[in-house]
């Protein structure tokens, strides 16, 4: 079986759509029907079931899309490497950012990549929601994300910016008009909840608590900053967040208002221990060399 007919296979086993999976690889329909008759001649067997309605995996589709994924996907990695290879470049770095100021962590990127062209260096959004177990899983190499960090397999580098906070809200919210605001204020506003996992981390960027005591009521649980603006805008809720919002995050809907009795919030690298590596290493010691972001920038 030729690679590009096993795209096509494992494309139409996700897709079940003859014309959608043509579209997405760029080929005619009548291309991906070919192959994938050629493949049930092949096998003896039909692959998919064929209604005017739907199209269906059959069990022995099911189950050479089991055997055949993992295999792809190591082939694709090992043409990609060989690639990057031929460019000089030996490997990947990726790094996931929680906060949305990649552009003002530019000189750590700059330096990295002047230090090692041998590596390429990417850049990617995470959702704090899920940013510890994308981690775990290995969908990045290094998470950029706030303090405190107390996970056993987890280990904290260098700091890389502190920021104070600010509280983002509607325009025509009531506390629109004010130039700050106090957490002991903001605590008769419902706020947004994260299902993040460990509750001392979500805790330090939302307390549930003010300095005197009064417990900050939270509302639905939100995924990622953009579903936490959503409900600012539309809901009424209000919304903490590092300062540097107010600078990439600019909508004509939305107020932000500085917080002034909350502790800068402090960014540092993240990584998996097991998995610490020289590109890893490499990338810390840029942080260490060039020292945290100076405050406001």
């Amino acid at each position: 079986m030729e690679l590009r007919d096993i795209e096509i296979f494992l494309t139409l086993a996700e897709e079940l759509h003859f014309g959608r999976t043509a579209a997405r690889l760029c080929v005619s329909p009548a291309r991906v029907t070919q192959a994938i008759q050629k493949q049930e001649r092949q096998i003896g067997a039909l692959l998919f079931e064929r209604s005017n309605r739907a199209v269906r995996l059959t069990p022995v589709g099911r189950q050479l899309r089991e055997d055949l994924q993992p295999l792809y996907a190591g082939l694709k990695d090992s043409v990609r490497r060989a690639r990057l290879a031929g460019q000089g470049i030996t490997g990947t770095l990726r790094v996931g950012m929680l906060p949305a100021n990649a552009y003002e962590l530019r000189p750590y990127w700059d330096v990295f990549r002047l230090r090692h062209p041998q590596w390429r260096l990417s850049i990617q959004r995470t959702r704090f929601g899920d940013a510890f177990d994308a981690l775990r899983r290995g969908d990045m190499d290094i998470l950029v994300c706030w303090l405190p960090v107390e996970e056993p397999d987890l280990t904290v580098g260098p700091v890389l910016f502190a920021e104070p906070r600010v509280l983002a809200v509607s325009a025509d919210h009531e506390l629109a008009p004010r130039p700050s605001v106090s957490l002991e204020t903001i605590a008769d506003f419902r706020h947004p909840h994260a299902d993040t996992g460990p509750g001392y981390w979500y805790d330090t960027y939302a307390p549930r608590l003010t300095r005197r005591g009064r417990p900050i009521e939270r509302g639905p649980v939100v995924r990622d900053a953009e579903e936490a603006m959503t409900f600012a805008s539309m809901d009424g809720m209000v919304v903490l967040f590092p300062a540097h919002m107010s600078r990439y995050w600019v909508r004509p809907d939305i107020a932000y208002l500085p917080v002034t009795d909350l502790e800068p919030l402090a960014y540092a690298l993240v990584w998996r221990g097991e998995k610490e590596s020289e590109p890893i290493r490499a990338l810390a010691e840029v942080v260490r060399d060039l020292g945290p972001l100076p405050p406001g920038s």
